[in-house]
């Protein structure tokens, strides 16, 4: 990696009333999503269903997620930020609570799988994560991004062992309509977040730009376009541990209790992968270190295949893959704010995020269906070898500077 020019003045400091709001919204909207796959086994013993409508619930819950990103955020950007925020709470509630109902396939596609993923995507990293763009200064937003996005997997940590313990104690359904009651906070904790695009740091010239003249614009950016078309693996393999590794740990013989401790400690070190990747993409090229996330993935997975699979074999894999896990969203959404500014960076990073969610989508629905087909989450964790190196490859060429436009350049 090279280093990146570092500002030589006193840092101002960080705006944290919005940053620790943002971050327990971030924390509160990551966590139940990230426990999803805690539901699985006994949702599917009592219900009689097999794994590929559970599968699809989940994939049809990535899709709405990332159709939804761009969309919010472009409200978010025009209308504000706390009213896509309250938004983002009632659905997910809803969403939950229907899913805890669902006595049909279809209404377990259309609670756990659309207004879930809808709710997701209105309080998504990314439009906290714009928020904080606009009130942090250029050079502190990559640190900024790392805070956030460490919440996030701080709600990994937190709702993983809380899940598993509900489920055991009280069942899956009570478990949800719990869970569904805990999201309608997200209103209140998102007041300090109000605010919307021309609010914070954004200049004049950012304000006066359209939706669709940004888009064009990022849609014609060849560094945007790779890096959108790598973001589409982190996506892939994410989301398909998240909704498959409970399962994948017990077939393969282990304790289910491991699959509690797996995701937890993968939540545990999410918050420092994605601290470290915050500060790393404050000072180092952000594209080379996404390339070298990539690689190490496929690594880390190649390795857990092909060794022994014992209990010890999870947790090392867990840890590690923890400290990769979220450590791509800070340098990804910093290289929209670089090219971009932040006028428009909930849509931009929203169409970013699409392409993630389109691979969490292919991620969660081939792991179910190629089990069902095959018996094996195999050809799966392979799959997400080879997209891996294919990451790399495609994050190495970015270039990690502004568009060839004086009023953008100012901005930054």
């Amino acid at each position: 990696m090279t280093p990146a020019p570092i500002a030589q003045r006193a840092l101002p400091s960080l705006p944290w009333m919005i940053i620790i709001c943002g971050c327990l919204v971030a924390a509160l909207n990551f966590g139940p999503r990230s426990a999803m796959g805690f539901f699985q086994l006994p949702m599917l013993a009592e219900k009689g269903w097999d794994r590929t409508t559970f599968g699809l619930a989940m994939a049809i819950q990535n899709l709405a997620w990332g159709l939804g990103t761009p969309i919010f955020g472009a409200i978010a950007d025009r209308f504000g930020t706390w009213r896509v925020l309250a938004l983002s709470g009632l659905m997910y509630a809803a969403g939950l609570y229907l899913m805890a109902i669902a006595d049909s396939p279809g209404m377990l596609h259309l609670g756990g799988g659309v207004l879930v993923g809808l709710g997701v995507a209105a309080g998504s990293f990314g439009i906290v994560l714009a928020s904080f763009a606009r009130n942090v200064a250029p050079e502190q937003r990559s640190l900024a991004f790392g805070i956030g996005t460490a919440a996030g997997s701080a709600g990994m940590f937190f709702f993983a062992p809380l899940s598993q313990g509900l489920i055991d104690n009280y069942g899956w359904f009570d478990t949800l309509v719990i869970m569904s009651f805990m999201m309608l906070a997200l209103p209140v904790l998102a007041i300090p977040l109000r605010g919307n695009a021309k609010s914070g740091r954004t200049s004049q010239e950012e304000i006066d730009q359209t939706t669709g003249q940004a888009l064009r614009e990022a849609l014609g950016h060849r560094s945007y376009l790779l890096l959108t078309s790598g973001f589409f693996v982190c996506g892939f393999q994410v989301a398909f541990i998240t909704a498959h590794f409970p399962a994948y740990i017990s077939d393969i013989g282990i304790d289910a209790r491991y699959a509690v401790i797996a995701l937890a400690l993968i939540g545990f070190f999410n918050i420092i992968g994605s601290l470290a990747s915050g500060f790393i993409g404050q000072h180092y090229s952000k594209p080379h270190f996404l390339a070298w996330i990539y690689i190490g993935r496929s690594i880390l997975v190649t390795a857990f295949l092909l060794l022994p699979q014992t209990p010890t074999s999870v947790i090392v894999f867990a840890v590690l893959m923890g400290l990769l896990w979220l450590s791509t969203v800070a340098p990804t959404n910093g290289l929209v704010a670089v090219m971009f500014g932040t006028r428009h960076l909930g849509m931009l990073g929203g169409v970013v995020f699409l392409s993630h969610q389109i691979g969490s989508f292919l991620g969660v629905w081939l792991g179910g269906y190629l089990y069902d087909l095959f018996g094996s989450y195999d050809p799966v964790w392979w799959l997400g070898v080879a997209l891996g190196l294919f990451a790399a490859v495609v994050h190495w060429p970015i270039e990690e500077r502004t568009v060839d436009r004086p009023a953008l350049a100012a901005a930054q």
